[in-house]
């Protein structure tokens, strides 16, 4: 793949210009669809509408689910249903496909829809049918199965057929006569352990303990059962073990993909997934929230400041910003070890709350204790009085001791009450223990000053 510099786009955008198509075509005809999606990312609207129809048709398709969200919107946008149908939906997996569509308004993918041929409108229809975030919303209906009774030569002939809808063979599923999954097949042992083409699957099957998911089940599931096994495609089952479909690794790569940026917009303070093309009124409704939550936070502060006599301790506010900054912080720090866990599956939903405060209470106190005796030593040091120094470095170890227990305790709650504990690791946790945090320092300089 060539860079895409200013000078490849320039010299693209004069092709184009001078509609010079074989040499337009020739530039493309080597790329990968990623890489043409990655060029196309990059260019006018109407130069994307213009190549589009340059590209190969059975490129099209992966070309499209590789796009950027809006460069696919307006791309589609401009596309018939008949051409959405033809060029784009059968060319692609059914789990391509069913994203495809359902980017669509209810109203166009019916019609959309209508242009399909009956095997693949069924197969789309169905995985329509599943609620997003379950396995069956990520799975695709392409696979190789066969079925026990077969034999060799009827096995490998009905591969042969179901191959050609299948792009990439990951595994070759056995089943009985009811389409219950009983596990997979090694092609080594289909080729070369048959004594004839008579022998049944059934002689060369051996049963093993094939990895499966329920439809229903969540798609945080399913990322934890390919990531624990090394698995690159995982069968998707009904409540009756039939075998339904299958999700493949770049799938789960996709939805880690997207969870990931979720995760950090929800940290960054943002209540909705935003895009830096969105309009401005998207981008202020998901801002907004976090900052009045911030601004009323700040006024709580600044309450508690007033509400403390600060003109007899003045030197105590030289201190505010250490003791804010150090109370987020360590809040954040632990909250993000927890968000971290529940996400990969390390710390169970239901794991007891109890341990996992007093290992953050341990390792905060030790923090706390080294904090407190370094800001106690450069305090006296910069002269500013064994009280001051004492005060702050008692509310310094209170204050982190507090933020860790409470970064813990917030998403571990959060997770509990099936509340995305993401949102632990933003504003939230910061803003609370700002507020605490000089609750927290105030008052231990009252106590001081008693």
């Amino acid at each position: 793949m060539e860079d895409i510099t200013r000078d490849y786009l320039q010299a693209l955008g004069e092709d184009i210009a001078e509609r010079r198509d074989d040499d337009l075509r020739a530039r493309f005809e080597e790329l990968h669809p990623a890489d043409i999606a990655e060029v196309f990312d990059r260019l006018e609207d109407e130069q994307v509408h213009y190549l589009w129809k340059l590209i190969d048709v059975e490129d099209r398709g992966d070309v499209l689910i590789e796009l950027e969200e809006d460069v696919r919107e307006t791309l589609l946008a401009s596309l018939t249903n008949e051409e959405i149908a033809e060029e784009v939906l059968e060319n692609i997996d059914s789990d391509d496909a069913a994203d495809v569509v359902g980017e669509l308004s209810e109203e166009r993918a019916e019609k959309v829809i209508a242009q399909l041929d009956t095997e693949n409108r069924e197969d789309l229809l169905t995985l329509l049918r599943h609620p997003e975030g379950t396995a069956g919303a990520l799975m695709g209906t392409e696979l190789i199965r066969v079925e026990l009774d077969w034999t060799v030569t009827q096995a490998v002939r009905e591969m042969r057929r179901q191959a050609e809808e299948v792009g990439t063979v990951h595994s070759v599923y056995v089943v009985n006569s009811a389409g219950q999954l009983l596990g997979r097949l090694s092609l080594k042992r289909l080729l070369l352990e048959a004594s004839s083409t008579r022998s049944t699957i059934g002689d060369l099957f051996r049963e093993d303990d094939t990895q499966t998911v329920k439809v229903d089940d969540p798609d945080e599931l399913v990322v934890q059962v390919m990531k624990k096994y090394d698995l690159v495609a995982l069968p998707v089952v009904d409540d009756h073990n039939r075998l339904l479909g299958r999700i493949t690794i770049d799938d789960v790569v996709d939805l880690m993909e997207e969870e990931a940026e979720k995760d950090y917009q929800l940290a960054s303070g943002l209540s909705d997934e935003v895009e830096s093309d969105d309009s401005l009124w998207e981008m202020t409704r998901a801002r907004l929230p976090w900052l009045l939550i911030g601004l009323f936070g700040g006024l709580a502060g600044a309450y508690v400041i007033g509400a403390f006599d600060i003109e007899r301790f003045p030197s105590m506010a030289l201190f505010i910003p250490l003791i804010a900054a150090m109370g987020g912080n360590v809040g954040v720090q632990s909250a993000a070890i927890v968000v971290q866990g529940l996400a990969g599956g390390r710390t169970p939903a239901d794991a007891r709350l109890a341990p996992r405060l007093l290992k953050e209470l341990s390792v905060a106190l030790l923090n706390g204790a080294i904090c407190a005796m370094v800001i106690l030593g450069a305090s006296l040091v910069l002269g500013y009085g064994w009280n001051l120094s004492v005060t702050v470095s008692l509310a310094l170890i209170a204050v982190i001791v507090f933020a860790a227990l409470f970064g813990t305790f917030v998403p571990l709650t959060l997770d509990r009450f099936k509340i995305d504990p993401a949102l632990a690791t933003g504003p939230f946790i910061t803003t609370a223990n700002d507020i605490i945090g000089l609750i927290i320092y105030f008052g231990i300089g009252v106590l001081m000053a008693a």
